[in-house]
């Protein structure tokens, strides 16, 4: 990715034929697509890449299998569709998980959700012919092609095996199937990096406060950079507006003027993470959650992650609060499932999203208002994509980049199916570094894939950059230097929350350590030229975001 100073530069520059706000995985995904069609694409983000919704979804790469109860067989399908391609794109960064749910003395196999396993298996497997099909590709790029094994029922030995947290609850057996999870905020980065490789220019730190117009219709945007406060424009034939949930703040009086234009109603979703020596999980389990609702707890990055909630939402859409409700009404539904006693003080860290859900007239709660993706252009050109899932990225950016063909009369074919995303690595083949032991290796290949070598050369630049940032994970100090050279880190919570997943995984830790947050600020600042006043108050600032958002709480853990 180009340096920030280097972006600016070009977007100044030059003129291109797309200009995209909002730097989340359905902006990646438009600026991805548009520049692999031969479009010149600039993109810009007013605050970090993946800082909204997109590095605060619940990891999974799914077909929805809750969806099914409301028969909406075509999001299932077409998320299922997506999420073996993603496989297949990305393996190092989509991974299958086993996911159970488990039955216990006394209750009786849900027969209804093995109903729905069935119709779950028959849209996730392709025809014998498709399967061989697919294999053979897969097979000619390089790489494997996984296809998910049909849901079945696993006995008591089998779910403690993979749920060793259930082993006092005597489980009696589960339905086990599968599906995928990722690091949602390192999905969006290696989609913005491989949209850089076909020509994207892309700039975090760049505010959309004005359309520009040319004959009243839209022919680019003026920003205002964070760090000076100076504003520019980018000169664009196209605008699209891919913020998410705050698509309708761009340009709302042209939106509310505007037939047919659909309404977001954000609905907040809440995770925990605990410590998986408390709660160890090597699979992923559905947990009922009362009014016959469900969450999710599953491994993730070495910890366990639980999520979600699902509240209409009217709060902070720059800093969502993780709420106390939500995290008891998490933490109720994990204690009573697997017979713990888990309290707020017992949480590595936290974390809320705000989804952009497009509500209907019905004003019903927003777990009943559609999932769906909504393209729509308003007078001025400007083109906005809104709701959809993390999983269905690819088909979103592709309904608005379709959109802009048909508008120029080209012939310009989607190619987002066959383009990789990274590089997958063997972890064995990667350089030798000595000081670099085998998890830390493990953990490169996963974030990075080939670039991973890379990063072991910055590894070997000075010796403390092999070590860890935190004890006992395996993110390394030389991923500091990374995202502040290579990926436009611009502050610590940039660093901590989306480029490595510490603020999440380790974010009590780091709230008592603050020796690690001045290191990291202290690494960023010989990266950015920083003085000892601008590195102070970045690591100042870490507590701020952290209180701002209740990442976690001031208590200690519980004895």
């Amino acid at each position: 990715m180009l340096s920030r100073a280097e972006a600016l530069a070009a977007l100044q520059r030059e003129a291109f034929d797309v200009v995209v706000i909002g730097g989340g995985i359905t902006g990646a995904g438009v600026a991805l697509d548009a520049a692999t069609r031969g479009f010149s694409v600039a993109l810009v983000e007013r605050n970090d890449f993946s800082c909204g919704t997109s590095s605060r979804s619940s990891k999974m790469v799914h077909g929805g299998l809750r969806y099914l109860q409301n028969f909406d067989l075509g999001l299932v399908r077409e998320a299922l569709v997506e999420r073996q391609l993603m496989v297949r794109l990305a393996p190092h960064l989509v991974k299958p998980i086993p996911f159970l749910v488990p039955w216990f003395e006394g209750s009786r196999k849900d027969r209804l959700l093995g109903m729905g396993l069935n119709m779950y298996d028959a849209m996730s497997l392709r025809n014998p012919r498709a399967r061989r099909r697919a294999a053979r590709e897969a097979a000619l790029e390089g790489g494997e092609y996984w296809s998910p094994d049909r849901h079945r029922t696993i006995d008591a030995e089998e779910v403690v095996e993979l749920i060793p947290a259930l082993a006092a609850r005597d489980p009696s057996s589960a339905y086990l199937f599968y599906d995928c999870q990722t690091d949602d905020s390192r999905l969006v980065l290696t989609v913005l990096g491989e949209a850089v490789r076909f020509g994207a220019v892309c700039l975090n730190g760049a505010r959309v406060v004005e359309l520009i117009e040319d004959g009243g219709r839209a022919a680019g945007v003026v920003c205002e950079e964070a760090e000076s406060g100076e504003r520019f424009a980018v000169a664009a034939a196209n605008v699209v507006n891919a913020t998410g949930v705050w698509a309708d703040r761009i340009r709302p009086e042209e939106l509310h003027e505007e037939e047919d234009v659909p309404v977001i109603r954000p609905s907040r979703g809440t995770h925990v993470l605990l410590d998986r020596e408390r709660l160890p999980m090597n699979a992923a389990a559905v947990l009922p959650a009362g009014e016959q609702r469900t969450i999710f707890a599953l491994p993730w990055l070495g910890q366990t992650l639980v999520g979600t909630t699902d509240n209409d939402y009217e709060g902070d859409l720059e800093h969502p609060e993780v709420s106390d409700d939500d995290v008891h009404y998490l933490l109720d539904a994990v204690n009573a499932f697997f017979g713990s006693d888990f309290a707020r003080a017992d949480l590595a860290g936290a974390y809320a999203g705000v989804r952009p859900l497009i509500s209907a007239a019905d004003p019903k709660k927003s777990v009943d208002i559609s999932r769906k993706a909504e393209l729509y252009e308003t007078s001025s050109g400007m083109v906005t994509i809104t709701g959809g899932k993390l999983t269905t990225w690819r088909r979103m950016a592709k309904m608005v980049v379709d959109r802009l063909v048909e508008r120029e009369f080209r012939e310009a074919p989607c190619r987002t199916h066959e383009i990789p995303l990274g590089h997958p690595v063997d972890p064995a083949a990667l350089p030798e570094s000595p000081a670099v032991g085998e998890a830390a290796r493990e953990h490169l290949a996963a974030r990075y894939g080939l670039f991973a070598e890379s990063v072991l050369k910055i590894c070997a630049e000075r010796d403390e950059l092999a070590r860890p940032i935190v004890a006992g994970m395996p993110d390394l100090l030389a991923e500091v230097v990374v995202a502040a050279r290579h990926e436009q880190a611009r502050t610590v919570a940039d660093v901590l929350l989306r480029r490595t997943r510490l603020g999440l995984l380790a974010g009590r830790r780091l709230l008592e350590d603050r020796d690690t947050v001045k290191r990291v600020a202290k690494l960023m600042g010989s990266e950015l030229g920083w003085g000892r006043r601008e590195t102070r108050a970045a690591a100042e600032s870490w507590p701020e975001v952290v209180a701002a958002e209740r990442l976690v709480t001031p208590e200690p853990v519980r004895a």
